[in-house]
């Protein structure tokens, strides 16, 4: 196989994005050794979403967080056929504080009610 029809090779991908009133899954052809990065500019999913900074957020290959667990960042990352790049909001809530203050307030009633 020659560089032009390696070059030329597509595969189907996905990127998704969702807010708790509205979801978008964009299925699109990029070519092979298009990044995660790549797959969402390519998508134009920033035109439903303009919130989302895109140079800052968090994207993962179906709910594994790329640059995470020894995988690469997305603008490394080289999606493969039928992957779906995800892109993460981010936290409203550190949950290990939610977790600390729920456990305080059990505490709390438990000894109220003592």
């Amino acid at each position: 196989m020659t560089d032009t029809q390696v070059n030329s090779t597509t595969i189907t991908v996905e990127v998704v994005y969702g807010l708790p009133e509205k979801q978008k899954l964009i299925k699109l052809q990029v070519a092979a050794g298009t990044t995660a990065y790549q797959a969402v500019e390519q998508s134009g999913i920033l035109h439903s979403f303009p919130e989302i900074d895109l140079p800052n957020s968090k994207m993962g290959i179906f709910s594994q967080v790329l640059g995470t667990k020894g995988l690469p960042e997305p603008d490394v990352y080289q999606m493969q056929e039928r992957d779906r790049v995800e892109i993460y909001r981010p936290l409203i809530a550190d949950p290990k504080e939610v977790r600390r203050r729920r456990a305080e307030e059990a505490k709390l009633k438990k000894e109220q009610q003592a």
